[in-house]
C-alpha cells in the first residue's frame, strides 16, 4: 500500500508572504487560488476559534484545483474542556457549520488539545466515542494533537487505533516539552513541522528537508499523508513546502 503525500502550510492570510510567496500586486481575493496552485493541502486555522458561514466553504472548495485537500482544525471550545465528553453540543456546532460543503477536498479534522490537558484513558475514550466516522455522506477523518508528556503511552496509542484515529507528529524545537509521538493508528499520518529558520530562504536546508522526504515516504507505505509547515518562522513556510513538493516530485 502507498498513500497520497500532501504538503501545505496552516491558513493562506498572512501579510508577511506579500511579496515573498505572493506576488506583489496579486488581489487579496486570489490569495487562495495562488497558494493551492502552489501547494497541495491547507490547514484551515480559523475554524480553531470561529464558525464559518456555508457560502465561505463552497467558495473555498470552488477556488481550489481537482485533487486539493483541506485540513481542518477544530474548535477549541471541544477541546479546551476538563470533562471531553461534554463537547457534544459544541461539536455539533462546528461540525454543522458546512465543512462537508468541501466534499472530497475535505481531509482530517485537527482536535488540538493544550499542554496542559493530561491523558484520562477514560476522559478520552468518551471523547472518542463521540467522533463521527462520516456526515453528510462525506467521509470524516481525524487527528489528535497533544502537547503533554502524559500522552507518551501504549495505552493512548492502543485507544487510537481502537478508533482509527491518527495521533499528529508534532516537531517543535522551541517546545521540547511537547511529546514527539511517532506511532501508526490510523490509515493516514498528519505531521505540523514547526522547526523552519528565517536564515534559510527555504525555511529549513537541503539536508534537513531530505530528513523530512525520507520519513515522508516511510509513513506514506501505510496510508496518505498530511505535512504541514506550520509556526517557527511563518514567512518560510511556504517555500519550505514548495521546497519538499519538489523534492518529492509532485
Amino acid at each position: 500500500m502507498s498513500g497520497t503525500i500532501r504538503v501545505g502550510v496552516g491558513g493562506w492570510t498572512y501579510e508577511p508572504w506579500r511579496g515573498v510567496f505572493y506576488p506583489d500586486k496579486l488581489s487579496q481575493k486570489k490569495e487562495l487560488e495562488y497558494a493551492s496552485s502552489k501547494l497541495t493541502s491547507i490547514e484551515i486555522n480559523g475554524t480553531y476559534y470561529s464558525t464559518f458561514k456555508p457560502d465561505s466553504w463552497m467558495k473555498w472548495r470552488d477556488e481550489t484545483p481537482e485533487g486539493f485537500v483541506f485540513s481542518v482544525k477544530a474548535s477549541r471550545y471541544c477541546t479546551n474542556r476538563k470533562v471531553l465528553s461534554d463537547m457534544g453540543e459544541s461539536m455539533g456546532r462546528f461540525l454543522d457549520q458546512g465543512l462537508t460543503a468541501l466534499g472530497d477536498k475535505l481531509g482530517p479534522i485537527n482536535w488540538q488539545f493544550m499542554g496542559t490537558k493530561k491523558f484520562d484513558a477514560e476522559d478520552f475514550e468518551g471523547f472518542l466515542k463521540l467522533l463521527p466516522k462520516e456526515k453528510d455522506g462525506v467521509q470524516l477523518r481525524h487527528a489528535l494533537e497533544v502537547r503533554n508528556g502524559t500522552f507518551e503511552t501504549e495505552q493512548f496509542y492502543d485507544l487510537a487505533r481502537k478508533y482509527g484515529v491518527a495521533i499528529v507528529y508534532g516537531h517543535d524545537d522551541e517546545a521540547p516539552e511537547w511529546p514527539r509521538i511517532d506511532q501508526d493508528t490510523a490509515d493516514f499520518r498528519y505531521a505540523r513541522l514547526m522547526s523552519s529558520r528565517e536564515d534559510e530562504l527555504t525555511g529549513m536546508t537541503s539536508a534537513e528537508l531530505d530528513g523530512v522526504l525520507k520519513q515522508t515516504r516511510n509513513w506514506a507505505k501505510t496510508g496518505d499523508v498530511f505535512a504541514y509547515f506550520i509556526a517557527g518562522a511563518k514567512v518560510r513556510n511556504p517555500a519550505a513546502a514548495q521546497a519538499l513538493i519538489e523534492k518529492l516530485g509532485t
